[in-house]
This record gives C-alpha cells, sequence and structure tokens, in this order.
C-alpha cells in the first residue's frame, strides 16, 4: 500500500521524458507487475466483503458452532414452551408474564436455573451468529433485480432473526447474573421517551407495522408450510406430525405477534405510552375480545406447538 509515488527522474528508468513524478502510464505497469501494491483505497471495501464471508464460511463448518447453534433451536423451544404455559395459567385467570423475559424469570427461579439460563444465552446467541453468517453468504444466482432484491430480502431476514436470538440470549445472561427486567414496563419506557422525541409517533407507528407484518409472515409460513423449505424434513409419521406442529405453531405465534403490532402503532396513534407493551400485554388485550379466553387457550397451545416444532427444528433444520 502507497500513498504516493516518488519522485524519479526519467534516468531512472520511467518512460516519462522529463523530471518529476512519473505520470499515469508509468504507474500502471508497477501495479500490474505487482499486484500487491495499490493506491489506498483501493480494493479495501472488496477485501473487506471477501474476509468477512470468508470468516462466515469457516464459523459455519465448524462442527462445534454447528451444534452450540443446533442447541440455540432447543433453547428458543425451552422459551416457548415456558411461554405457553405462562399463556394457560393467564388465560386461566391466573397471573405471568407471558412473554420471553417472563419464560426467562421463570427458569431463573428453578433448582439449577442459574446454569439453564447460561446454557439458553449460549445456544441463543450461536443461533444468532448463524444467522448474521447465513445472511452476509446469501447469494445472487440470476444476477437480475429479482435476484439481487431476493439476496437482499433473504439477508434482511436472517439478520432480523439474528438480532433478536442475540438479543434474548443477552436478556438470559443478565437474568443469570441477577437482572430482572419488566418487559411491559421497558417497552412503555421506550415508547414514551420515542413519543417525546420529534417524529417519534411516526417512528413507533413504524416499529408497530413491523411487528404486525412480521406477524402476518409467521401466519402465512404457517399456512404454506413455507418452514419446510429450510429443513430435511422425513418422510412418513414424523414427517407430517412435524409439518402439523409447524402450521399451529407458526400460525399461533404471527396471531400474538400481530396483535402486539396493532398495541403498538395504536399506542402511537393515540401518543399513549401505557399502550404498548410486550407480548404479555398483547395477551391481555386478546383476553379482553369476544372469545379472547378461547382464543388465548389456542395461543398458548400453539406456542406448545411451536416449541415442539422447534426441537424438530434443531433436528432437521438444514445448517
Amino acid at each position: 500500500m502507497i500513498d504516493r509515488v516518488p519522485v524519479i527522474s526519467a534516468g531512472a528508468g520511467w518512460p516519462c521524458p522529463s523530471a518529476g513524478s512519473p505520470c499515469l502510464s508509468c504507474v500502471k505497469p508497477l501495479l500490474a507487475v505487482s499486484p500487491a501494491v495499490s493506491v489506498r483505497g483501493m480494493g479495501t471495501r472488496d477485501e473487506v466483503k471477501t474476509g468477512a464471508k470468508r470468516l462466515a464460511r469457516e464459523a459455519e463448518s465448524n462442527s462445534v458452532f454447528e451444534v452450540l447453534a443446533r442447541a440455540g433451536y432447543v433453547a428458543n423451544a425451552i422459551i416457548h414452551a415456558l411461554i405457553g404455559v405462562i399463556v394457560l395459567v393467564i388465560a386461566a385467570g391466573g397471573k405471568g408474564e407471558g412473554d420471553q423475559v417472563g419464560a426467562l424469570k421463570a427458569v431463573a427461579g428453578a433448582p439449577a436455573g442459574f446454569v439453564m439460563l447460561w446454557l439458553i444465552a449460549i445456544g441463543l446467541c450461536a443461533l444468532g451468529g448463524w444467522h448474521a453468517a447465513e445472511g452476509l453468504l446469501a447469494r445472487d444466482r440470476s444476477g437480475d433485480t429479482k435476484g439481487a432484491a431476493r439476496k437482499w430480502g433473504r439477508r434482511l431476514a436472517e439478520w432480523g432473526q439474528a438480532v433478536v436470538f442475540l438479543a434474548f440470549g443477552l436478556i438470559s445472561a443478565a437474568v443469570a447474573i441477577g437482572a430482572r427486567p419488566n418487559a411491559d414496563k421497558t417497552a412503555e419506557d421506550a415508547s414514551r421517551e420515542l413519543l417525546r422525541s420529534p417524529g417519534g409517533s411516526i417512528v413507533l407507528a413504524v416499529i408497530g407495522l413491523a411487528i404486525g407484518i412480521a406477524g402476518v409472515v409467521f401466519v402465512i409460513m404457517g399456512a404454506r408450510r413455507s418452514f419446510r423449505a429450510r429443513m430435511r424434513i422425513p418422510d412418513g409419521t414424523v414427517g407430517r406430525w412435524v409439518t402439523v406442529l409447524g402450521i399451529v405453531g407458526f400460525v399461533a405465534k404471527g396471531v400474538a405477534l400481530t396483535a402486539l403490532g396493532v398495541l403498538v402503532s395504536v399506542a402511537a396513534l393515540v401518543t399513549d405510552a401505557e399502550a404498548a407493551g410486550s407480548l404479555d400485554g398483547a395477551i391481555d388485550a386478546i383476553l379482553g375480545l369476544p372469545l379472547g379466553p378461547a382464543l388465548a387457550w389456542t395461543i398458548g397451545i400453539g406456542f406448545f406447538a411451536y416449541a415442539a416444532f422447534t426441537i424438530a427444528r434443531a433436528r432437521f433444520a438444514q445448517m
């Protein structure tokens, strides 16, 4: 890497007929003969991209990393099973925090909960790292505009999952060391700060819309069984049960996320931070609807189905 070409006279062998810095025609042969020599800034971006992709490929080829990422699916299943239990308790008239944070705090209260929380944190962070690598390695095979759109759609989906898994992995670690966050209060406080900021209501509405869209996507994935595309589901009875669990689980989770997206969007429209909340708040809102308790029971059972499906995903996911 050089900043400038040194001043060399014509007598030193440069084609330039006059003394002074060599012209571009002198520099080009030098760069052609010595590819390692480049002008500052040339190739830096491509080198970073190539290096990052190489690291991602090396990570995905590491068997230990793959095992930890698959363990992340099991950790995710544990969390969803606990959410299902808490939702059913709430639907039956009991009290609880029917969201991921509430599930992690339930783990903390169990015997050896400290150890379990750290195992969950490691698994979720590994799974988040795997999705981040998958997004980085997404390719455009066609080379046209549609191919580029598919590539970036895949990247955004993978990176979105990476952020979610990494976030909950860090929350699990925080709970393991003694933190006891309140998801509803945190969501309300964050919403309140946003609403106080210029354009904050618009940002909050966009967040609510994004959560709602994610919920609709989950419902569509369940109805169309598109989750099968990233799995090696066996034929026979096992394959049929995995598919059924996937359909029920994806639809149930999609309904819960859609309700949460509606809550956040309503908070933005009425500029009331207390209207926003976490998944726990979405379940409370569902309970207030006609036939709400029945719907809450269905969602709770659906979370159990999603948990069972996610365990199967740890075994059959293409990784």
